[in-house]
């Protein structure tokens, strides 16, 4: 091997080595760089304010289950707000909600109206429904225990006279599923000083109804006496399981959870009518009635054992008179006019 190509390989040797010697100490020095947490400012916790624990749709009417108190950032806290230690709870039960509040939404002021307030009852109603009042005494109304937003049954009661006897004693459910909008033009529920709700008897009842109802609750009021008859929470469930059945409800086609969320609501908030059940004095008592007393059959016009009537028609001649004791038929032949017993020639 002649010089030069010495030279080269000594070359190329040399700069290998310098190569893995500046590698290996760019790996063993350098090493890879450490995380350093940034020093996040803490966001400052403000004071408890009231929250929504589930969607407030328009026209809710409040309850204790409604709200709740949550930690809010102190810079987000506005004047609207219902802050812990400054609100009275229980003066909100019973108000409405005016614009729709989401879960987890701070509820505001201007969120709810309060009984008294204008529109009041125009915010409580239902789009297409009305509000009408009943005559309620303090047993028929569930002595006091029916509230604002409670769902009721209204049971019609009457007398059916008839003919002789004692009259038919009924009392009919006309309509199901009604809600409670106010009890004696209140709506708030009072709470004594521990907390719980001061029970008290009232003698008008306003419900929610269509207009088609409303108009029959006005006719019923002139009928018989009214009274409710308190629904039970869990009474939706098996009325949607009906109303399917039925066919009342369109079930939607595909699993979305707004759609079924709606038919619940159609299903919950809907009064009903027709297809009412009945109770009689019988079904009460052996002493009473089942049926409508019959007409005693008439001997006269005053009673039985009365004779009837003697109809004396004079002829039109200046004949004698005819007498008769039954209806007269009064036969016309040109200018002669005959009076004649119905029946006769």
């Amino acid at each position: 091997m002649d010089g030069k190509k010495l030279g080269l390989l000594t070359g190329a040797l040399l700069m290998a080595g310098i190569s893995a010697f500046a590698v290996r100490s760019m790996i063993s020095g350098g090493g890879a760089p450490s995380a350093q947490a940034a020093n996040v400012e803490a966001v400052p916790v403000g004071p408890e304010v009231l929250v929504a624990t589930r969607a407030l749709p328009v026209g809710t009417i409040i309850g204790p289950e409604s709200f709740r108190y949550t930690a809010w950032p102190k810079d987000l806290i506005e004047k609207a707000y219902f802050l812990k230690g400054e609100t009275d709870v229980a003066a909100l039960q019973g108000t409405v909600v005016r614009s729709e509040i989401t879960a987890g939404q701070p509820v505001t002021q201007g969120s709810l109206v309060k009984p008294g307030d204008r529109g009041f009852l125009a915010a409580a109603l239902g789009p297409g429904m009305r509000a009408v009042t009943l005559a309620i005494d303090s047993a028929a109304g569930v002595a006091g225990f029916v509230f604002p937003g409670d769902r009721v049954d209204v049971v019609l009661t009457q007398s059916v006279a008839g003919g002789e006897g004692e009259p038919l004693k009924a009392a009919e459910t006309i309509l199901r599923n009604v809600r409670v909008l106010a009890t004696d033009q209140r709506t708030d529920n009072t709470v004594n000083e521990e907390g719980k709700s001061v029970v008290s008897t009232f003698s008008s009842v306003t419900v929610e109804a269509t207009p088609k109802i409303a108009e029959k609750l006005a006719v019923a009021q002139t009928v018989g006496t009214m009274s409710l008859s308190l629904r039970s929470i869990a009474d939706n469930t098996a009325e949607l399981e009906r109303a399917i059945a039925a066919g009342e409800v369109n079930v939607p086609d595909s699993a979305d959870p707004k759609a079924e969320r709606r038919m619940l609501l159609e299903v919950a908030n809907r009064p009903q009518e027709g297809d009412s059940s009945y109770s009689t004095g019988a079904d009460v008592s052996r002493f009473q009635r089942s049926t409508v007393p019959r007409p005693a059959p008439r001997s006269g016009p005053s009673g039985p054992g009365m004779p009837m009537p003697v109809m004396v028609a004079a002829a039109p001649t200046g004949g004698a008179p005819i007498i008769s004791g039954g209806p007269m038929v009064r036969v016309a032949r040109g200018n002669a006019i005959t009076v004649v017993p119905a029946g006769g020639k």
